[in-house]
């Protein structure tokens, strides 16, 4: 099996655990504070991460680089300030399938700015995404 099929798994199940205790942890939260909260525990992990893996020279990384991590980052955490909003304030089973038509929306983006291949299997599955996360979250 491929590595990257690995890892993408493991981002499917860890991701997975994100409404689930986000909903549960939110109860009596302010989603914003929620947000920063949890923003700030997965920075300590990932810098601590960054040290055990010995990648830890920023300088390394040019001005672009560092311009389209920093742009990477910032939507980010506006998706994810939102996504608590909505999860705080709605069902999580239409709150995921709407968040999931990133996917659909990711798809397109790649091919418009990043040149990807858009055949009629990647475009149909595409909008069978976004069919899928209407059907959810009636």
């Amino acid at each position: 099996m491929r590595e990257y099929i690995i890892y993408a798994v493991l981002a499917a199940f860890f991701a997975s655990l994100v409404p689930i205790f986000g909903k549960l942890g939110l109860k009596d939260v302010d989603p914003t504070l929620a947000t920063a909260v949890r923003a700030v525990i997965m920075a300590v992990f990932l810098v601590g991460v960054a040290f055990l893996s010995g990648s830890t020279n920023v300088s390394e990384i040019d001005g672009r680089a560092l311009l389209l991590i920093t742009l990477s980052g910032l939507a980010g955490a506006l998706s994810w300030l939102f996504y608590f909003m909505a999860i705080k304030n709605g069902r999580v089973p239409s709150v995921i399938a709407i968040d999931k038509t990133s996917v659909a929306l990711a798809i397109f983006l790649s091919w418009l700015v990043l040149g990807s291949k858009m055949d009629l299997k990647t475009a149909l599955g595409a909008l069978l995404i976004v069919i899928g996360a209407i059907l959810v979250s009636l």
